[in-house]
């Protein structure tokens, strides 16, 4: 690892360079681009180099050890097991520090959660689920905005989608994507029963336009007049967009602003974004199967994570984590299990690292 480190620190010190360039710092792409390896860079090498500390903080005791008096040895025992300890973490920290980006945690989100199995029920729970994570974005200083919505009867959402921008949006909320149950007893229940009813969040890396090229003859644009609440200018003119990317079949429709302009502005955004998603899952050479991991069906059977009202219980299926904090959860307090989530998928990658490391 020391010798990773020594490669690093001269890595370090040629971006530091090279950000002071006159030419870098005029290219502002490039700049932003080198500012953000320097950052990682200098989070990996303050690690690096305290490792390198602690490590000679061990020898030293060693040494010192050997040469000790009975009186000094107790000391210096306990000096050398601290230093041991200390290069334990700091081993641990400096691998998962090396380890591959995921090539969108730099991105925004845009994440779109539809009402599935359950009737207005799952309507419902797609309004609860909106309002979670509105409370998280902020709990986080995000900043949340939405982008289409089609309400339900009752009050729910059967689709509604929204962007998130703020640091590590993507690190976190990746994790929510996925078919979420809810047991509990319907407004719509007379009797009293629980009921079982589900939701789908699909959570898409937000994409520029340098990152998807859209040739506008591939593209099908329908107009139709508004539907739902949003004052006098619904149904009276054409402002709500159906965009239809002909190539793939993809369809995004946006009704909510009152201008057609600021629709299919919106309507570009998610299409762009759910085609940066389609060509990053056929990289890996499961696009089909991807995009079925995130919602899946979305039936009863199928979850990711489980509401239950009565127990007061959130279980997350995938870590077989379960707390008893259900309504702190959807008031936005989500980072125990995020937490958790993120944990899980770091200690994964170590252990396939080291899998690879010792074959």
């Amino acid at each position: 690892m020391l010798e990773r480190l020594v490669a690093l620190e001269n890595e370090h010190r040629e971006v530091e360079a090279r950000l002071s360039d006159p030419e870098v710092a005029s290219d502002n792409r490039r700049f932003v681009q080198l500012s953000k390896r320097y950052r990682e860079l200098d989070d990996i090498v303050s690690v690096g180099r305290a490792l390198r500390s602690a490590q000679a903080d061990r020898e030293g005791a060693a040494e010192l050890l050997a040469e000790a008096d009975p009186t000094e040895r107790e000391e210096l025992r306990a000096m050398a097991a601290d230093a041991e300890l200390e290069i334990g973490r700091l081993e641990h920290e400096f691998r998962a520090l090396l380890l591959p980006k995921d090539p969108n945690s730099d991105r925004n989100v845009i994440v779109e959660i539809r009402g599935a199995e359950g009737g207005e029920e799952a309507n419902l729970f797609a309004r609860d689920l909106f309002e979670m994570y509105r409370a998280f974005a902020a709990n986080h200083g995000w900043n949340f905005e939405v982008l289409g919505a089609q309400s339900s009867d009752m009050g729910g959402f059967s689709e509604v989608t929204f962007l998130l921008k703020g640091d590590d949006v993507w690190n976190r909320m990746k994790f929510e994507a996925g078919p979420h149950r809810v047991q509990r007893v319907p407004v719509t229940e007379s009797q009293g029963r629980v009921h079982t009813s589900s939701a789908t969040v699909s959570v898409l890396p937000e994409a520029e336009e340098v990152d998807v090229a859209i040739d506008p003859n591939d593209l099908q644009i329908d107009t139709f007049r508004s539907s739902g609440a949003g004052g006098q200018h619904v149904n009276t003119t054409d402002s709500a967009v159906r965009m239809t990317h002909l190539p793939t079949g993809l369809v995004v429709s946006m009704q909510d602003e009152k201008s057609q302009l600021q629709n299919r502005a919106r309507a570009l955004t998610v299409l762009r974004s759910r085609l940066l998603q389609l060509e990053q899952d056929r990289q890996r050479e499961a696009a089909s199967a991807t995009r079925k991991d995130q919602i899946g069906g979305g039936g009863r059977s199928e979850k990711i994570r489980t509401y239950n009202f009565k127990e007061n219980r959130v279980s997350d299926h995938r870590i077989g984590l379960t707390i008893y904090k259900l309504e702190k959860v959807l008031a936005g307090e989500l980072d125990e299990v995020s937490d958790a989530l993120v944990v899980d998928e770091r200690t994964r990658q170590l252990q396939s690292d080291a899998t690879v490391d010792g074959a």
